[in-house]
């Protein structure tokens, strides 16, 4: 099991939100984004915030955390499909760990940022049981033209929150662009959001967005 930070809004928490971090960062990186989500307490969250191996990453000629591999500047170009479909089981062990907590699987969202937004869009739409949504921040999906082959049946209708930088030089928008519409025409519900001049990164407009995203689907 993923070593992993959790944070609990309420003493008797009836919903998880499993948080992936991106390249190089830790299950810290996103902790303190909690109390600017502003959520109401009686929502109940328990925020999991997993930590990634530390790995050899090729472009970085060292070894930091990461999710998987990368290989090559440009994302799309050579991507280690097998680094992210080890790592999706790992994801999987966390969420059905959070089932046998207590946790109904339609009250856990999946949420991740870069690399590990390609984990929640990877995971959520394959889970066998529903889920209550996704949050893909600044992301992409290298097994999106996949879905039709290896989508759940029980999260055809999965709820997915994409929001991206308009100047995000690291996830190009083309690449983001192609994961999106092949969602879209897999039927999946994607609410889409464009924020201008973001990089790499969120914003106080991105996070007021999660925030209502969140209360609408584990409402």
């Amino acid at each position: 099991m993923l070593e992993c930070i959790f944070v609990e809004t309420n003493i008797a928490p009836n919903a998880s939100v499993i948080w992936m971090h991106g390249l190089g960062a830790d299950g810290h990186d996103f902790e303190g984004i909690i109390p600017e989500l502003n959520l109401p307490p009686h929502l109940g969250i328990r925020f999991i915030f997993p930590n990634a191996p530390v790995r050899p990453v090729t472009i970085a000629n060292g070894s930091m955390r990461a999710w998987y591999d990368i290989s090559h500047p440009y994302l799309g170009n050579g991507p280690d499909i097998a680094g992210i479909l080890q790592m999706a089981k790992e994801i999987e062990l966390l969420v059905d760990a959070e089932i046998a907590r207590g946790i109904a699987s339609h009250r856990i969202v999946l949420a991740g940022f870069s690399q590990g937004g390609v984990l929640a869009l990877q995971v959520g739409p394959r889970y066998l049981k529903r889920l209550a949504g996704v949050m893909a921040l600044s992301t992409y999906s290298p097994t999106a033209s996949l879905l039709g082959k290896e989508a759940s049946v029980t999260n055809a209708e999965l709820p997915i929150f994409w929001g991206h930088g308009s100047v995000d030089m690291v996830v190009p928008e083309p690449l983001m662009q192609d994961a999106k519409n092949a969602f879209i025409q897999a039927k999946y519900p994607v609410e889409f959001h464009l924020y201008p001049r973001m990089a790499h990164s969120v914003c106080p407009a991105e996070i007021s967005d999660m925030s209502q995203f969140l209360q609408r689907v584990l409402s």
